[in-house]
């Protein structure tokens, strides 16, 4: 029996992605940087080596118009989709979160917002407040400003490290998300000590980087002073930093290749500022 490809080993560990979200990632990932339109047949190319049938893509692909996340164009009986308004409203945000390697600076002081408001507490957990106590959010920078005009913030300075540690522990389930990490760890580190054939290149950067977004925008990215001792996140940043300039070069020329968009080619990709980049 013939040894499982570096994709077939990596997919059997974590399991299939579901579809819907792995297009999101395919969107941030590889579309955005290239013009933001990609043609279905090229996506549909991409997600063949996921196993994705074109029933199951031309679901997905409608459910993310239907919400916002995409937007179709036709042009003679080919179909083009870019971002929808709720996928350029997220994107931009999502991006500066899952490509950082290191944390922004934080001025010492917590964002306070009390608040039961579902609409509140949703845009809150997006700008990456954690819930420290029924009704009491904790932010540590200056997302404020994308919530709600509903939403009252008031600023707090510890009065002592250990202070600010614990609270910072009460406001994000750390131990979980540094559960994550090691999770990854684990499953893409094998990924440094193969050769990946060229043509695995691009569906592996993509499912990298799916299942780094998905602990990148749960981490709040604390500053080292609040973190617990030995967190596993900083390696796996540079690991999936170190992988995903590997997968690169291949990957882009794969999209050189065959990825095609209202105007033809795909434009030069524009990566600056990804994982150090």
């Amino acid at each position: 029996m013939p040894e499982p490809s570096a994709l077939e080993a990596l997919t059997q560990r974590l399991g299939p992605p579901r579809i819907a979200s792995l297009i999101v990632t395919i969107w941030g990932d590889a579309v955005a940087p290239r013009g933001g339109s990609l043609w279905l047949g090229s996506l549909q190319a991409i997600l063949d080596r996921f196993g994705c049938n074109p029933g199951q893509v031309r679901t997905a692909m409608s459910r993310l118009t239907e919400e916002g996340w995409l937007a179709r164009n036709r042009v003679g009986r080919n179909s083009f989709y870019r971002l929808g308004p709720r996928g350029e409203a997220a994107f931009g945000a999502a991006a500066r979160r899952i490509y950082r390697l290191d944390p922004p600076a934080w001025d010492g002081r917590f964002r306070l917002a009390m608040t039961g408001d579902p609409a509140v507490v949703e845009a809150l957990v997006a700008s990456q407040f954690g819930q420290a106590a029924p009704g009491l959010w904790v932010g540590l920078r200056g997302e404020v400003a994308a919530l709600p005009a509903a939403a009252t913030v008031l600023m707090a300075e510890p009065r002592s490290l250990g202070e600010a540690r614990d609270l910072a522990a009460r406001g994000w389930a750390l131990e979980t998300i540094a559960a994550a990490h090691e999770r990854f760890l684990a499953a893409f580190a094998p990924l440094e000590r193969v050769v990946p054939e060229a043509a695995e290149a691009l569906p592996l950067r993509l499912l990298l980087v799916h299942e780094w977004r998905r602990i990148a925008l749960r981490d709040p990215a604390l500053p080292e002073a609040l973190l617990p001792e030995a967190w596993p996140g900083h390696v796996a940043a540079r690991l999936a930093a170190r992988l995903y300039a590997r997968l690169l070069p291949a990957s882009e020329a794969w999209l050189d290749a065959e990825g095609r968009a209202e105007a033809g080619a795909l434009p030069a990709a524009e990566m600056a500022g990804r994982f150090g980049l």
